[in-house]
């Protein structure tokens, strides 16, 4: 309550003057808005959008048209329920209602299941140059049996954090989102941002690098946009709780320092190189707080890290896309954990060359057929990846990966296709996952990230999806109608279908139906 507190007292301080389109607004990271982004970007390609790096801010996607979008959506530039403030009407400020409401019926529990949230999305302008956001909300959820077993292990819902009460009854939880943000008024090369939240690194569903299916965390946040160049460095407070079990009192800090940057080589191509470094606090054995070393704001620092002697966490990777023929989007990622040459040539299954991989590719007005997205992306993730010597230090936060929900160890492959026409949607989605777990508590083949590698099973022969082989095969049908375009209130009627078997003999089919009454802006993932 204190957080939020000091929040409405920062909107209350800077309430003046404000204008109609903000330049240091962030765009909310969904994927019902991503499909609109991706109709606009794709069909009309520019270098100063950087499609890669979300939230996108609003000086990036000023030139967005509604017009290019074939569908009714929640729009680039919403101003509904805007209401000017103070004596002058470029005073304005923004209240959505959020409403999240669904019922279910689970056909292997034969259960209905029920999730009800509510809150608000408060944003406020001054000038166009500063924008302040808060989103508040709170509620219960009840999840389909392959959800709720990893749920009720640690007490975390993955999109919100720290989960209360039980799956009988529901979890119950309270979150909140926000930030400050300051663009200069006589200049939009720099924004400035303070909040707590998340970010996503990449143009596919999943992301190797940096995705948002952890909770949301505390942030400092520097954007400087310079010609065909975005670069963004930011600073975060994460937390371990792999040693709490579920006792907040237990849990300790941990700290990241990201750099991404991005350069649009011409419009329809782009590359961006990522780095990031994660450490601990202060614990049981010693007493840290955040590493000045690790503010240098200047891509690469590994050396930074060297100097300093650092048994820390780093993370390195590559992200490419580029646009054909106004219709087509081909993407790529490689993240780079450890890397040695002399071993990758060698083709032993050292375990310590640590990668992940993504290639995918979007295809809109597909076929001819106005308004059909076709999505297609294959992702790969070697044995323990994203793990580190210290589990308090893996590359995690409220116990959840940053990057893949498998963590590592796997391959994935998924197609989405969408249809929009209208306020109509029709929307699949399939997965098909091999992936290695373990088959004994005393066993590490690599793909809990939570797990110490140093307890890895053997120093060679590691081989992606190695250990007890996982076959998970789940799809998901959907129809959705926008009711109030403005407000991003969708009804929605689906079904899920999820199928898994091991090689020791487990098999699961459990069909999932719902219907559901959203005004929500954030992803829920319901397949990991």
């Amino acid at each position: 309550m204190k957080h939020i507190a000091t929040i409405f007292f920062l909107l209350y301080a800077v309430l003046t003057q404000s204008q109609d389109k903000p330049i240091a607004r962030n765009a909310f990271i969904n994927q019902d808005l991503q499909l609109a982004f991706d109709f606009w970007n794709i069909t009309k390609p520019n270098t100063k959008f950087h499609s890669a790096f979300r939230p996108y801010l609003s000086t990036s996607f000023s030139e967005a048209s509604d017009s290019m979008v074939p569908f009714k959506f929640y729009s680039f530039n919403n101003s509904y329920l805007i209401k000017s403030v103070g004596e002058q009407k470029s005073n304005n400020l923004q209240l959505l209602p959020i409403l999240d409401l669904e019922c279910g019926y689970e056909r292997l529990k034969s259960k209905s299941l029920v999730s009800s949230l509510g809150g608000f999305h408060l944003k406020l302008n001054k000038k166009n140059n500063i924008s302040l956001a808060l989103t508040i909300v709170g509620g219960s959820r009840q999840f389909p049996s392959f959800l709720d077993t990893a749920i009720a292990n640690q007490k975390i819902i993955p999109e919100f954090g720290q989960a209360y009460s039980n799956s009988k009854n529901g979890y119950s939880f309270f979150d909140y989102t926000g930030y400050i943000s300051f663009t200069p008024k006589n200049s939009q090369v720099f924004n400035f941002q303070l909040g707590r939240d998340k970010h996503f690194i990449g143009d596919g569903y999943r992301s190797v690098l940096l995705s948002d299916y952890a909770a949301a965390y505390p942030y400092f946040r520097i954007n400087t946009n310079l010609w065909h160049f975005q670069y963004n460095v930011w600073y975060t407070w994460m937390y371990d709780v792999s040693q709490a079990k579920g006792i907040k009192n237990n849990y300790t800090n941990k700290f990241g320092a990201f750099h991404y940057l991005s350069y649009n080589i011409f419009k329809e191509f782009n590359i961006g190189l990522f780095e990031n470094i994660i450490w601990r606090g202060s614990d049981t054995n010693q007493v840290r707080t955040f590493e000045v070393n690790y503010l240098n704001p200047i891509i690469f620092f590994r050396p930074q890290e060297f100097a300093v002697g650092s048994p820390d966490n780093s993370f390195i990777g590559l992200n490419l896309n580029a646009t054909l023929f106004k219709k087509i989007k081909i993407y790529a990622q490689l993240g780079l954990d450890e890397f040695y040459l002399k071993e990758i040539k060698a083709n032993r299954g050292w375990w310590g060359n640590k990668q992940a991989w993504q290639i995918g590719t979007k295809y809109i007005n597909a076929l001819g057929i106005r308004g059909l997205k076709i999505q297609v992306e294959y992702n790969e993730v070697k044995p323990y990846t994203y793990a580190h010597s210290l589990v308090s230090q893996n590359y995690a936060h409220y116990g959840m990966p940053l990057a893949h929900p498998f963590g590592a160890n796997f391959k994935e492959f998924i197609g989405i296709v969408n249809y929009r026409k209208n306020k109509w949607e029709l929307r699949w989605q399939g997965q098909y996952v091999i992936l290695g777990k373990d088959s004994s508590a005393n066993s590490n083949v690599g793909q809990n990230i939570f797990l110490s590698y140093v307890t890895r099973n053997s120093e060679y022969g590691n081989f992606t999806t190695q250990g007890l082989k996982s076959i998970v095969i789940q799809n998901q049908f959907q129809i959705s109608y926008l009711m109030a375009p403005k407000l991003n209130m969708r009804f929605e009627l689906g079904l899920i279908h999820r199928s898994e078997k091991n090689t020791s003999g487990y098999k699961l089919q459990n069909p999932f139906l719902f219907v559901a009454f959203k005004t929500s802006f954030w992803n829920s993932y319901r397949d990991f």
